[in-house]
């Protein structure tokens, strides 16, 4: 989980990440605030190169719906030295217009350089790179049309971006990390986990929980104080998101016209719990889903208008981990910030576990991967704060993932908005569900996790293309957008 902007991790988190990666790599290799206009400039000694131009190609469902998901507005912000945690609002509301008015933008560490975006930014729907679905090529060029700087990034789903550092005709891929994160993760775990089985393995072999087995290799890196100091953040921001939700309305951006309506399903809970229908309110038993619909409502309407969120495990299925979490603390007896904690680090394990074993990324295995990640994330981690052993954990990520198989992603208009914002609370929902389902039993089932990750895998391999985060089929196309 990492902390970001809309409205999409894999469109918009990621390609600025990738924009902020190639703007340290080209300032190492320039001549800083020195950049061709017009005439050829010779090079400068020691090899710096000048650059005079810059391309953006976006490839595959990045094309697709780029425009949409604000890729190429993340592309020029990283550009410019932005990163998703910190970019002001007003930054993430103007700056593409005001580099297109003025024809240049001031890469981070290079200085000016000419660009303009209706026709530096390519976008090639039709073209899907060898590594991923999600595929860019930014470039740097001296005035000449010599290059200076080629790379190719692939963003692979919850902001994490993978990156070619080969040569053309010998691709090599290497993640795209943080000198610390990188430290971290170079430091060996006390207890690796690549399947849900060796998880199970390791808490009844450790007689630990698995949050236990989480913190344990987490504070191998960092100290303990980190770690929760980093948890309890998360926290802050899913809850600084819900509040943010529930006290805006208006249309979201996007064309669309779809009106926000978080605060007015907060308004109207309230009164029904203050005024005559009280008793009514009190005695319904499902009241509380009301209040996991409006967190998540909140949460996405704050996403699709490009607001501060937490990508967990993505941004389109931002909601669902948020409101589990809200609805463990505002309606559990005895929920405390341990509780939350372990919530947080369960959930993590499961988030993890699909990643490298499946996909998150719905332009690579639909919606299942994004709101069925997050669903069984947000499952594992309930079940995990009420006190359930690890196979109840185990078994409650299953049954939410098991009933997100074969969910399309396909999204109106290229926007996270028709059908993801109602998807979400629906997930949330379903999130608690399987876990009280799962804290029932002992844990015994006939579908483990690890059966139900990889049939998502083959499901999203099987998925036909224009289900997957390419506004080409499903509601994309029976919405009329009007």
């Amino acid at each position: 989980m990492r902390i970001g902007i809309g409205p999409s991790s894999s469109h918009t988190v990621g390609p600025m990440r990738a924009g902020r990666a190639f703007a340290d790599e080209l300032a190492a290799v320039v001549v800083p605030d020195d950049v061709v206009h017009l005439a050829v400039e010779p090079t400068e000694p020691g090899g710096a190169e000048r650059v005079a131009r810059l391309t953006v190609e976006l490839y595959g469902s990045l094309g697709a719906t780029g425009r949409g998901h604000a890729t190429d507005r993340a592309v020029v912000m990283g550009l410019a030295g932005y990163e998703p945690e910190t970019v002001p609002a007003e930054v993430c509301a103007r700056q593409i217009e005001e580099v297109a008015a003025v024809g240049t933008l001031t890469v981070d560490g290079v200085g000016d350089v000419p660009f303009d975006p209706a026709t530096d930014i390519h976008f090639l729907p039709g073209r899907v790179l060898p590594y991923h679905v999600n595929g860019m090529t930014i470039s740097a060029y001296r005035s000449e049309g010599q290059e200076v700087l080629c790379r190719t990034y692939y963003s692979v789903g919850g902001g994490f971006v993978m990156e070619d550092v080969g040569v053309p005709g010998a691709p090599s891929i290497r993640a795209l990390a943080t000198v610390s994160s990188a430290e971290a993760h170079a430091t060996p775990a006390p207890f690796p986990f690549s399947s849900s089985a060796e998880l199970l393995a390791i808490c009844e072999r450790e007689g630990l929980r698995v949050s236990d087995v989480v913190r344990a290799n987490e504070v191998s890196a960092r100290s303990e104080e980190e770690v929760d100091a980093y948890l309890d953040r998360l926290r802050a921001t899913m809850n600084a998101c819900i509040e943010a939700g529930m006290r805006t309305d208006g249309v979201l951006p996007g064309g669309l016209g779809v009106r926000r309506r978080a605060k007015a399903l907060r308004e109207r809970l309230l009164a029904q719990a203050a005024g005559p229908a009280a008793a009514y309110t009190q005695a319904d038993p499902l009241r509380g889903m009301d209040w996991v619909d409006l967190f998540a409502l909140a949460v996405n309407e704050e996403n699709a208008a490009g607001r501060r969120v937490v990508t967990a495990p993505t941004n389109g299925a931002a909601g669902i981990v948020p409101a589990v979490l809200r609805y463990y603390q505002d309606f559990v007896p005895g929920a405390d910030d341990d509780g939350a904690r372990r919530f947080l680090l369960a959930a993590t394990a499961v988030g993890s576990l699909i990643k490298i074993n499946a996909s998150i990324a719905g332009a690579e295995v639909g919606c299942q991967g994004e709101v069925g990640s997050a669903s069984s994330m947000a499952a594992a981690g309930l079940a995990e704060a009420l006190g359930g052993a690890p196979a109840q954990v185990e078994n409650a990520a299953e049954i939410a993932m098991e009933h997100n198989l074969g969910l399309t992603c396909d999204p109106v208009g290229g926007l996270v908005q028709i059908p993801c914002i109602e998807r979400n609370a629906v997930a949330a929902v379903k999130a608690i569900n399987a876990a009280r389902m799962a804290l029932w039993g002992e844990g015994r089932h006939a579908v483990s996790l690890d059966t139900v990750i990889e049939t998502m895998r083959q499901t999203g391999e099987d998925m036909l293309a224009k289900y997957k985060e390419t506004s080409r089929g499903g509601l994309a196309v029976n919405v009329v957008e009007c």
